[in-house]
């Protein structure tokens, strides 16, 4: 799985709009919306930031394993 489909499969697991996580990573709905479709890398800090804010382990965003651990 690549990891921009598992943000937007875990987004839309929480319900969540791009414009809502894009207010927890502080930057714009398009910035965000290039990381999702894989055009833009994101940096290691917002996968930190979603990793807390879904309460899911780094792994599980970066799509090595397919159980979402949650954080401790």
């Amino acid at each position: 799985m690549y990891v921009y489909q598992r943000l937007r499969d875990t987004r839309e697991d929480f319900d969540k709009k791009q414009e809502e996580i894009a207010l927890v990573l502080n930057i714009t709905r398009q910035q965000y919306q290039l990381y999702e479709s894989g055009k833009r890398e994101m940096p290691m800090h917002h996968f930190i930031a979603l990793a807390k804010h879904y309460n899911v382990s780094l792994d599980y965003l970066a799509g090595l394993i397919d159980k979402p651990n949650r954080l401790r």
